[in-house]
């Protein structure tokens, strides 16, 4: 089992696809356990998590916009989308945040 593709993924290329696997394996966010460290070829410390296809382990890289983008989740958000595509998932911070527009005033 273990001669699957390994990808690693950063939030820029991240997939509709991919995504849908990160929120259904850590539907409550992930934690320190479900981290993974490790060096890239330039020495650098890289946090991942980990998700899996029937073909691809996909280490996706951690990070605040990963983690607002899996907690803002919602699956008809990518229905227009195919599942390969990586312009379909939204930087957090180009998305409109209606929460703050409404003070009330």
């Amino acid at each position: 089992m273990d001669n699957l593709k390994r990808v690693i993924v950063d939030f820029k290329k991240l997939t509709p696809e991919v995504l849908k696997l990160l929120v259904e394996k850590y539907p409550d966010g992930y934690d320190d356990r479900n981290i993974i460290s490790f060096k890239n070829a330039q020495g650098e410390r890289i946090e991942a998590v980990e998700v899996t296809t029937d073909d691809t382990k996909y280490l996706v890289k951690i990070s605040t916009k990963l983690e607002v983008t899996m907690a803002n989740y919602d699956e008809d958000d990518y229905e227009d989308f195919d599942d390969n595509d990586p312009e379909a998932v939204q930087d957090p911070e180009d998305m409109p945040d209606d929460e703050d527009e409404d003070t009330g005033e």
